[in-house]
């Protein structure tokens, strides 16, 4: 078994307008979750009351939105959501994008 779990990301292959997901990392306390957005695609805004959210930007450059921001981000990359501020993410370019979230404290765990 390798420690890598990469691998789950990059099977990930979305067509346009397209947003693919694998959990990579589940455990009481985090979540991390790869998403693969096709050209086009977007991950509407939303927030968590009770996490924070980081993402990781893997493969392309991503239009990252934060409260009323937005703000494209290359990768590698590096974005912190704060506890409840919306958030989300649009595919601007004909490339595939590749990003992690990672969760923490998981929604519940508290």
């Amino acid at each position: 078994m390798s420690l890598d779990r990469y691998s789950d990301a990059a099977a990930l292959t979305p067509e346009e307008g397209e947003v693919q997901t694998a959990e990579l990392v589940v455990s009481d306390d985090v979540l991390v979750k790869a998403f693969a957005l096709g050209p086009g695609a977007l991950l509407d805004a939303h927030g968590h009351g009770d996490s924070s959210n980081v993402f990781h930007v893997l493969e392309g450059t991503v239009t990252v939105l934060q409260g009323e921001e937005e703000e494209r981000v290359e990768a590698p990359g590096v974005v912190f959501h704060e506890r409840g501020v919306p958030h989300g993410a649009r595919n601007d370019t004909e490339d595939v994008v590749v990003f992690t979230a990672s969760l923490a404290p998981m929604p519940g765990s508290g």
